[in-house]
């Protein structure tokens, strides 16, 4: 298993939110990314689930290993050397694998409950670790990256939902497919009908919930310190916007932003952090997310 380092490809959502972090916190960022990458090439590589499991598992006792720097893989030691030096509780790294878990036993998510639970374990639980880093002041500022991490990978399974199909998972809750009376048949097939358009309307909705949640959580002095995970929440807000732009046909529109878009994202908030306290009232220079 080859660590890949999420930040060094140029069209990566990862690398425009980097570019504002001093080298430390950028390279325990990219540290953590990293290890979320290969661990979810575990679960993505061809294979029986039997055999992912296993791997999983071994992975699991590998990261164990780190903790005292003992592990076969670099970057779990690597990792665990961040997990020290910045006092990330280790308990959100085992609720993040749990989450890569639930990809290999779970194709069907029954109620709202079921994803969000999911959705903390696969994202919230990265943002958590990145909050220690990014050091914060305000203890609520922890909601926020739970609330912008449900936003995000909300954001994710729209915009994959085709790839998923392919796969045969369904993320959407099946309690909302029968509310709007989309079948799970209809969505493997990918089939766009103004049913489908009603049910990605309401789970859009849903999506710019958490993302209000998130942005009311972030303490106004902590703002300057995640301005990395900020620009990344405006990323994925403008996927969202997309989707929404394009009438929620994911199945036959690519959904994404170009490098030019992602960089005035970045550029955009950096300069927010040394504007004039009032520019606001002038200039609107931060995006709604």
């Amino acid at each position: 298993m080859a660590p890949t380092n999420l930040a060094t490809g140029r069209q990566s959502n990862f690398y425009f939110s980097f570019l504002t972090l001093p080298p430390p916190k950028r390279e325990a960022i990219e540290t953590i990314y990293t290890f979320c990458r290969v661990t979810d090439d575990i679960v993505d590589e061809s294979g029986d689930d039997s055999t992912k499991r296993m791997k999983l598992r071994q992975w699991n006792e590998e990261l164990q290993l780190s903790l005292d720097g003992r592990s076969r893989f670099q970057v779990l030691n690597r990792m665990s050397r961040i997990i020290q030096r910045f006092n990330i509780p280790i308990h959100h790294v085992y609720d993040l694998l749990e989450g890569m878990e639930m990809d290999l036993t779970k194709k069907r998510y029954a109620t709202f409950g079921e994803l969000e639970a999911y959705c903390y374990r696969a994202a919230s639980t990265v943002g958590l670790m990145c909050a220690e880093v990014f050091g914060y002041r305000n203890q609520g500022t922890k909601d926020y990256a739970v609330n912008l991490g449900i936003a995000l990978q909300l954001t994710n399974i729209l915009r994959d939902i085709k790839h998923d199909a392919k796969q045969g998972r369904i993320y959407l809750p099946i309690e909302d497919l029968r509310e709007f009376g989309y079948s799970e048949e209809e969505l493997l097939s990918c089939t766009y009908n103004e049913r489908f358009v009603a049910l990605m309307k309401f789970e859009c909705d849903r999506a710019h919930q958490y993302f209000r949640k998130a942005k009311v959580a972030l303490a106004e002095e902590d703002k300057p310190l995640f301005t990395a995970a900020r620009i990344m929440g405006n990323i994925y807000f403008l996927l969202l916007r997309r989707i929404e732009r394009v009438h929620y046909d994911v199945f036959t529109r690519r959904i994404r932003l170009s490098a030019a878009v992602k960089m005035l994202v970045a550029m955009t908030l950096r300069l927010r952090n040394h504007a004039p306290r009032n520019l606001h009232k002038f200039v609107r220079t931060e995006l709604p997310a």
